[in-house]
Protein backbone atom coordinates (compact mmCIF):
# COMPACT_ATOMS: atom_id res chain seq x y z
CA UNK A 1 0.00 0.00 0.00
CA UNK A 2 1.38 3.19 -0.93
CA UNK A 3 1.37 6.53 1.52
CA UNK A 4 -1.51 8.33 -1.05
CA UNK A 5 -3.65 4.89 -0.76
CA UNK A 6 -3.09 4.94 3.34
CA UNK A 7 -3.90 8.93 3.62
CA UNK A 8 -6.84 8.35 1.58
CA UNK A 9 -8.33 4.98 3.68
CA UNK A 10 -7.66 7.14 6.93
CA UNK A 11 -8.86 10.65 6.11
CA UNK A 12 -12.31 9.49 5.99
CA UNK A 13 -12.48 8.39 9.43
CA UNK A 14 -12.06 12.13 11.13
CA UNK A 15 -14.99 13.34 8.61
CA UNK A 16 -17.82 12.95 11.24
CA UNK A 17 -16.34 15.06 14.23
CA UNK A 18 -13.48 17.04 12.32
CA UNK A 19 -13.25 19.68 10.03
CA UNK A 20 -10.75 18.49 7.66
CA UNK A 21 -8.61 20.42 5.13
CA UNK A 22 -6.67 19.25 2.40
CA UNK A 23 -6.76 22.64 -0.01
CA UNK A 24 -4.53 25.26 2.16
CA UNK A 25 -2.45 23.26 4.18
CA UNK A 26 0.90 24.55 4.69
CA UNK A 27 4.21 22.36 4.24
CA UNK A 28 5.17 20.05 5.62
CA UNK A 29 1.56 18.89 5.99
CA UNK A 30 -0.58 16.98 3.56
CA UNK A 31 -4.03 17.52 5.37
CA UNK A 32 -5.23 18.96 8.74
CA UNK A 33 -8.21 17.94 10.77
CA UNK A 34 -9.75 19.88 13.81
CA UNK A 35 -12.52 18.99 16.33
CA UNK A 36 -14.03 21.69 18.46
CA UNK A 37 -16.83 21.12 21.68
CA UNK A 38 -18.34 23.74 23.56
CA UNK A 39 -20.52 22.04 26.45
CA UNK A 40 -22.11 24.86 28.96
CA UNK A 41 -23.91 23.47 32.21
CA UNK A 42 -26.37 25.92 34.22
CA UNK A 43 -28.45 25.22 37.47
CA UNK A 44 -32.33 25.70 36.59
CA UNK A 45 -31.62 28.90 34.35
CA UNK A 46 -28.94 29.85 31.90
CA UNK A 47 -28.04 32.53 34.30
CA UNK A 48 -26.72 30.54 36.98
CA UNK A 49 -23.94 29.00 35.13
CA UNK A 50 -21.79 26.14 36.44
CA UNK A 51 -19.41 25.35 34.01
CA UNK A 52 -18.48 26.14 30.73
CA UNK A 53 -16.16 23.73 28.95
CA UNK A 54 -13.92 24.03 25.91
CA UNK A 55 -11.95 20.97 24.20
CA UNK A 56 -10.00 21.15 20.98
CA UNK A 57 -7.53 18.65 18.77
CA UNK A 58 -6.28 18.97 16.13
CA UNK A 59 -4.26 16.67 13.76
CA UNK A 60 -1.77 17.47 11.29
CA UNK A 61 -1.08 14.58 8.65
CA UNK A 62 2.17 14.01 6.97
CA UNK A 63 3.45 11.83 4.20
CA UNK A 64 7.25 10.44 2.90
CA UNK A 65 8.88 8.06 1.46
CA UNK A 66 11.80 7.29 3.39
CA UNK A 67 11.70 8.96 7.09
CA UNK A 68 14.51 9.60 8.60
CA UNK A 69 15.12 10.81 12.64
CA UNK A 70 15.97 13.74 11.24
CA UNK A 71 12.49 14.45 9.48
CA UNK A 72 10.91 12.72 12.16
CA UNK A 73 12.06 14.96 14.37
CA UNK A 74 11.22 18.16 12.03
CA UNK A 75 7.50 16.85 11.59
CA UNK A 76 7.34 16.11 15.64
CA UNK A 77 8.21 20.12 16.32
CA UNK A 78 6.24 21.08 13.16
CA UNK A 79 3.08 19.85 14.61
CA UNK A 80 3.86 20.67 18.19
CA UNK A 81 4.61 24.60 17.62
CA UNK A 82 1.48 24.87 14.98
CA UNK A 83 -0.92 23.35 17.70
CA UNK A 84 0.32 25.20 20.91
CA UNK A 85 0.00 28.25 18.85
CA UNK A 86 -3.47 27.89 18.45
CA UNK A 87 -3.99 27.15 22.25
CA UNK A 88 -6.33 29.64 24.15
CA UNK A 89 -5.86 28.97 27.68
CA UNK A 90 -8.69 30.49 30.23
CA UNK A 91 -10.76 29.37 32.84
CA UNK A 92 -13.28 27.41 30.58
CA UNK A 93 -10.39 25.85 28.64
CA UNK A 94 -10.05 22.15 29.63
CA UNK A 95 -7.98 20.76 26.83
CA UNK A 96 -6.47 20.79 23.57
CA UNK A 97 -4.69 18.03 22.16
CA UNK A 98 -2.49 17.44 19.20
CA UNK A 99 -2.22 14.59 17.07
CA UNK A 100 0.50 13.64 14.55
CA UNK A 101 0.18 10.98 11.80
CA UNK A 102 2.93 10.11 9.24
CA UNK A 103 2.89 7.60 7.06
CA UNK A 104 6.04 6.68 5.61
CA UNK A 105 6.71 3.79 2.83
CA UNK A 106 9.87 3.16 4.42
CA UNK A 107 11.30 3.92 7.48
CA UNK A 108 14.80 3.45 9.35
CA UNK A 109 15.38 2.07 12.85
CA UNK A 110 16.30 5.01 14.38
CA UNK A 111 13.25 6.80 13.63
CA UNK A 112 11.19 3.44 14.74
CA UNK A 113 12.82 3.58 18.15
CA UNK A 114 12.87 7.00 18.48
CA UNK A 115 9.04 7.23 17.85
CA UNK A 116 7.89 6.28 21.95
CA UNK A 117 10.22 8.75 23.18
CA UNK A 118 8.55 11.66 21.44
CA UNK A 119 6.27 13.39 23.97
CA UNK A 120 4.85 16.45 24.70
CA UNK A 121 2.34 17.63 27.80
CA UNK A 122 1.72 21.73 28.82
CA UNK A 123 -0.71 22.64 31.54
CA UNK A 124 -1.78 26.02 31.44
CA UNK A 125 -1.74 27.70 34.93
CA UNK A 126 -1.06 24.61 37.02
CA UNK A 127 -4.07 22.75 35.17
CA UNK A 128 -6.27 25.19 36.15
CA UNK A 129 -6.86 26.46 32.63
CA UNK A 130 -6.15 23.39 31.45
CA UNK A 131 -3.40 21.00 29.36
CA UNK A 132 -2.59 20.24 25.96
CA UNK A 133 -1.11 16.69 25.07
CA UNK A 134 0.49 15.00 22.41
CA UNK A 135 -0.37 12.17 20.32
CA UNK A 136 2.18 10.74 17.68
CA UNK A 137 1.17 7.53 15.02
CA UNK A 138 3.76 6.69 12.62
CA UNK A 139 3.03 3.99 9.91
CA UNK A 140 4.94 2.15 8.13
CA UNK A 141 3.46 1.21 4.65
CA UNK A 142 6.52 -1.54 3.34
CA UNK A 143 6.41 -3.33 6.63
CA UNK A 144 2.59 -3.16 7.62
CA UNK A 145 2.99 -1.56 11.24
CA UNK A 146 1.90 1.40 13.21
CA UNK A 147 4.68 3.13 15.83
CA UNK A 148 2.69 4.79 19.14
CA UNK A 149 4.01 7.07 21.40
CA UNK A 150 2.23 6.58 24.81
CA UNK A 151 -0.75 9.15 23.97
CA UNK A 152 -0.85 7.81 20.41
CA UNK A 153 -2.09 4.23 21.44
CA UNK A 154 -5.61 5.48 21.84
CA UNK A 155 -5.64 5.35 17.87
CA UNK A 156 -4.18 1.92 18.01
CA UNK A 157 -7.74 -0.13 17.05
CA UNK A 158 -8.47 2.99 14.92
CA UNK A 159 -5.31 2.26 12.20
CA UNK A 160 -5.47 -1.25 12.92
CA UNK A 161 -8.91 -1.48 10.76
CA UNK A 162 -7.21 0.16 7.76
CA UNK A 163 -4.05 -1.79 8.09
Amino acid sequence: MTTDEMLSKLLPLFKNYYNINTEEVEEPFAAEAVFESHNEQYYLIKAAKVADVDTKEFVYFAKCDDLTYEELAKLDAAAWERGIAQVMPASGHRNTDITLFVIAGNMDEEARRSVRKMRHYKSYKWGFWGWSNYRLVVIGCSKGRAYYNHQGKAFKKLVGNIM
